[in-house]
């Protein structure tokens, strides 16, 4: 198959098996969970911006790293070579957390032959040229598609991950997870004024879903018509109004402002703001949210998180009422539930945490046009760009890359400068209209949280939201 290459075999090439296993198992004994994590990856970033290649990047490295867990308390080490020398430090490490023993070893995850992505390695694909002689099609073609075009970003970003995990029972799992992106961005300047827009898509996959032609060329040409969009936007209002959100990428607001909140950890230590609400009504009827990690080809999907568990479908919400949170193995442990698969860290050099794959609220019944026309005074927000949050009490700031002013179910024109405030738990049950149309974000969604980014998909609806605030200079 295109795109392979010789495959990660550390047992075979690095390292003992056995001899690791005897390590791993002294590391966690005494303790009530743990697991050795070896990792190989190699990863490519090509941007051309201003009629000119501006980077091009090539990174690859290998590591471990070995966790120890007893109770609320982990031990991690990493090291960056595959030797028994270094997993035999990390084990020093790892091992001080289980030091007091008298844990009893977590059951080791459910089994699975599933594989929701293709092994490719987006990196050897293609030759290097045709990649750069991509980009520099991409700007020749917006540059004469429209005489205001003045400026032109377009990046191909590719990579693969490849984990083995070895449990303490003697489990051994492993994923081979490719990546890849492509985003276009284009400036526009008519009397004075320049404006910007943006599009990308990604998954998991190669880059052959992304490079041709017809693909292409509609990011192309969406980056330009937002940018010609904004370039006849007038200054946002500002105030307490409805707001309407676009199908597809606005789901991210509710991947931050809701999302992190429903992850097991802030709601086991009592910080977020849905903590004790658990089969209660937190959302306006009709609202159903789950995370699904198991959807294939997906940016956020993975075959078994990075502990070994297969990823899940997982309630959150349903018909607004809240059924379950996002949980790796040693939260779940601790609140009494079963992981369900949102175990994730960034690399071998990260601890694992509970961190959402696919996070998505599913459609109503509501015709899109027929929500949109449902706004007697307010702004139908279409795309986002960057956003803050405050995990504990759902607080948000997002501000939005295409909107427009609506009034008396009429979308009058775009507006410009407008951000959504609000808060989650508010928003959640302001929602009036849930329409037919849920889709999935184009696949170039990358999450922070405490310090670790995980590529992650959102999904959602057209919506109407009651109540936002809309800050703006108008």
């Amino acid at each position: 198959m295109a795109g392979e290459f010789d495959g990660f075999h550390p047992f075979e090439t690095d390292l003992d098996r056995e001899r690791a296993l005897g390590i791993l198992r002294e590391a966690v004994a005494g303790g009530e969970d743990g697991e050795l994590f070896l990792e190989r990856r190699r990863s490519e970033s090509l941007a051309f911006d201003d009629g000119r290649l501006r980077n091009a990047s090539y990174d690859s490295g290998t590591g471990l790293g070995l966790r120890a867990v007893a109770g609320g308390q982990a031990g991690y080490a990493h090291a960056s070579e595959l030797t028994e020398a270094a997993l035999a430090r990390a084990a020093e490490t790892a091992r001080l957390a289980a030091r007091d023993g008298g844990g009893v070893m977590a059951p080791p995850p459910p089994g699975t032959n599933r594989q929701l992505y293709q092994p490719v390695d987006p990196v050897s694909e293609h030759p290097l040229e045709m990649k750069i002689d991509l980009l520099k099609e991409i700007d020749a073609y917006l540059r004469q598609k429209d005489p205001r075009v003045v400026q032109v970003s377009a990046s191909l970003t590719g990579g693969v991950q490849e984990v083995e995990i070895l449990r303490p029972e003697g489990g051994q799992l492993r994923d081979h997870r490719p990546l890849s992106r492509l985003n276009i961005a284009a400036i526009v300047e008519s009397d004075g004024r320049r404006e910007s827009g943006s599009s990308g898509a990604g998954g998991r996959h190669g880059y052959d879903r992304l490079i041709t032609r017809e693909n292409w060329q509609t990011m192309a040409d969406e980056a330009l018509r937002i940018a010609l969009v904004n370039l006849e936007a007038q200054d946002a209002p500002s105030g307490a109004m409805e707001v309407a959100l676009g199908p597809g990428w606005p789901g991210i607001l509710l991947h931050e402002a809701i999302g992190h909140g429903l992850e097991g950890d802030f709601n086991r230590k009592g910080t977020s703001a849905f903590t004790e609400l658990m089969g209660k009504r937190i959302a306006a009827s009709g609202v159903t949210v789950v995370d699904d990690g198991t959807i294939p080809d997906r940016r956020g999907s993975l075959s078994i998180d990075d502990e070994g568990t297969p990823t899940n479908r997982t309630v959150l919400i349903e018909d607004g009422i809240l059924t379950g949170y996002m949980q790796d193995r040693q939260n779940a442990r601790l609140m009494g539930v079963t992981p369900t698969g949102n175990g994730r860290r960034q690399s071998y050099a990260h601890i694992p945490m509970p961190r959402m794959t696919n996070t998505i609220m599913l459609g109503g019944e509501a015709a899109p046009q027929d929500v949109v026309a449902s706004v007697k005074d307010g702004v139908y927000a279409v795309n986002f760009g960057g956003g803050q949050v405050d995990i504990t009490n759902g607080k948000f700031v997002f501000s939005c890359t295409e909107a427009y002013r609506v009034r008396n179910g009429k979308i009058l024109h775009p507006v410009k400068g407008a951000t959504l405030i609000g808060d989650g738990p508010s928003a959640l049950k302001q929602i009036r209209a849930i329409s037919n149309d849920m889709a999935m974000d184009p696949g170039i969604g990358t999450c922070g949280k405490n310090g670790q980014g995980v590529p992650v998909g959102v999904g959602q609806p057209t919506l109407l939201i009651d109540g936002l605030t809309v800050g703006g200079a108008a």
